[in-house]
């Protein structure tokens, strides 16, 4: 059982590791930092209400890397099941908005962690 336990965090740190390296070499695109500086993410007004969702949004993997490890049993393979499934389906969505082949590729890793966070869980006998 800790076995799962520690694959299935281990697949969250690398969700959120993915998302946050597209973050990282997003800053490398041209004209991405003059829109910083305007106060903009993607064309809209960047405010504080949106930069708390998208903390709260990215939270949940890193959040799920621990709780992976420390709740019970059946909570743990529900919470796994449910928000990995949730996240894939916001990656995949989110992938075909874009054209990037640096943000295809890590949100292909993403797609691919997800799915093998579902397939555990879903296998995982107590």
């Amino acid at each position: 059982m800790e076995a799962v336990m520690i694959k299935i965090s281990a697949l969250w740190v690398g969700v959120v590791l993915s998302a946050h390296m597209g973050d990282v070499l997003r800053f490398y695109e041209p004209g991405i930092i003059e829109q910083i500086i305007a106060g903009e993410v993607e064309g809209l007004p960047s405010t504080h209400k949106g930069l708390l969702m998208s903390a709260i949004f990215m939270a949940i993997p890193i959040v799920m890397a621990v709780l992976s490890l420390t709740l019970p049993y059946n909570a743990n393979r529900w919470a796994n099941i449910i928000f990995s499934i949730f996240f894939f389906g916001f990656t995949l969505i989110w992938l075909f908005t874009t054209r990037a082949p640096y943000k295809i590729f890590l949100g292909s890793i993403s797609l691919v962690f997800n799915a093998i966070i579902v397939w555990y869980a879903w296998k995982w006998v107590a």
